[in-house]
């Protein structure tokens, strides 16, 4: 069944995605002890600058390409092709911006920073095209090899540049070479001989013009901070603030993205089954956000601790920034279903109009943050405006799948409650022990371990397990049925998450 395949893609995608999450981890953790904030903060800022150029001349070409009746090798050729163009556009304005963008933030070292990073993104593009054929089969086999294959290469990398002397070039070398040997990988997986062409392009076109503006917003909107920070900041208020973002991601790129990736394809199969399709959506939001909420939250109930153990005494005051930035970005899988499903119905204006709201939203808050409090005050702009955003994905959804707000929120109480139970036990449990003065290390693993417990048992007692098996995957709910009959029995057919 189309479920199955789905949920065997999405454990392929998470496999590959945690365990290079764990290697990428791993390598901070080494890179957190021997570097400084500072060169994290240089670093940070040139990635700031190479991330904004990337994300603008994004070019969907495997979401284009999913969405496709049927593809062939001229598709493949122009958006090969496409990949090439856009390589050499960042290669152009990463030269002519580089200079002005080391003078204004008065440190030179960023041009050859810069110009290093620069082939991360270039390599990306001119990966083989023909890997789309494998994901519109729902096969992520060949994804899983490719980037667990990179992330060793470059941690290999990373840690040789480390030992020999190289400083922050380490994290310049970690985050180039994984795309370098991905896009040398591919063509071993899935064959492909470049060709030059844009025959193809009118089926690109339409997809490419909302989707290229809603990527310049998303990248203003996530990397405005940390300029403004490089601007009127420290380097190393930087480096904290960088690396606590990086952490307070990790539940989501690790995890609970890649197990939605599958999804955008599973929608395109049943987008004109506006019954299916509404099912499909509340059990895939459900699915992202009851990861989401225990993650993001033990995380910032336990930032001070995580901060310790895991990056040292160098990197005190990134707990605050760690535990506000965590809270932000939890209903961000709640957006990434959103996108899917916006993507598969063919309406990227939406996530354009998304972002642009994001933008106006976030932009002044960050900004009053900082010039009122710093670090702490942008990361806690960032919050406010993600409670914010989360109301218009509720009326956006509503509009896109005639999905009530009071239907959806309905859709995730139990996790909401679940929750709530979880962080007043982990809450408790910390104020009774604080006095032992237990090590670190020890009060984080108890601590964690109570609030999984709890999480888990009061879903139980709510009702809500997880059924996996017989061709179909199903979140069951035993007291609560939904409007549209999410967990009626009946519908075991209809299961697509």
């Amino acid at each position: 069944m189309l479920a199955m395949k789905a949920l065997q893609g999405a454990g392929l995608l998470v496999a590959s995605r945690f365990l290079g999450r764990f290697i990428d981890f791993f390598t901070l953790l080494i890179m957190a002890r021997m570097l400084t904030p500072a060169d994290f903060g240089l670093t940070a800022l040139a990635l700031s600058c190479v991330a904004i150029v990337d994300v603008v001349l994004e070019i969907p070409v495997t979401q284009a390409l999913v969405r496709l009746p049927q593809v062939d090798k001229a598709h493949l050729d122009t958006g090969f092709t496409l990949g090439a163009l856009r390589g050499l556009a960042i290669s152009l304005i990463l030269l002519a911006v580089a200079w002005p963008f080391a003078w204004i933030n008065g440190d030179p070292r960023l041009v050859p920073v810069i110009l290093a990073l620069a082939f991360a993104p270039i390599a990306r593009g001119l990966a083989s095209p023909g890997l789309v054929m494998f994901i519109r089969e729902l096969g992520f086999l060949r994804n899983f090899l490719l980037e667990t294959g990179g992330k060793l290469a470059a941690f290999g990398l990373a840690i040789a540049t480390l030992l020999l002397g190289g400083g922050y070039w380490a994290l310049v070398v970690n985050f180039v070479a994984a795309p370098v040997f991905s896009c040398a990988i591919s063509y071993l997986l899935a064959p492909y001989r470049p060709a030059l062409s844009l025959s193809r392009l009118a089926d690109f076109a339409s997809f490419v013009g909302w989707f290229t503006c809603s990527q310049f917003v998303s990248a203003v909107n996530w990397q405005f901070d940390r300029i403004l920070l490089g601007l009127g900041g420290a380097k190393e208020t930087l480096g904290r603030y960088a690396v606590a973002a990086d952490l307070s991601v990790m539940p989501t790129q690790s995890l609970i993205g890649p197990a939605l990736q599958p999804i955008m394809a599973a929608f395109a199969r049943i987008k004109a089954e506006d019954q299916r399709l509404r099912l499909a959506f509340l059990k895939a939001a459900r699915f992202s956000m009851l990861a989401s909420a225990p993650c993001s939250l033990g995380i910032a109930l336990t930032s001070d601790l995580i901060v310790e153990v895991l990056l040292g005494p160098k990197w005190h005051g990134a707990d605050w920034l760690l535990s506000l930035l965590s809270l932000s970005v939890m209903a961000t899988p709640y957006f990434q279903t959103l996108y899917s499903l916006s993507l598969a119905l063919g309406r990227p204006e939406v996530i354009f109009r998304l972002n642009l709201y994001d933008l106006a939203i976030r932009t002044p808050a960050v900004i009053i943050g900082f010039l009122q409090w710093g670090a702490p005050g942008m990361a806690a702009a960032r919050l406010v405006a993600a409670a914010i955003m989360a109301v218009f994905f509720l009326r956006w959804l509503r509009s896109l799948l005639s999905i009530g707000i009071a239907e959806q929120l309905l859709n995730l109480w139990k996790i909401a409650v679940a929750a709530a139970v979880m962080t007043a036990g982990v809450l408790g449990l910390r104020g009774i022990i604080t006095p032992w003065h237990l090590p670190a290390p020890a009060e984080l693993a108890l601590v964690a371990a109570l609030g999984a417990l709890l999480y888990g048992l009061t879903l139980l007692a709510c009702g809500m397990w997880l059924a996996i098996g017989a061709g179909r995957l199903e979140l069951s709910d035993r007291w609560w049925r939904s409007r549209i009959g999410a967990d009626k029995p009946g519908d075991a057919r209809d299961p697509e998450t």
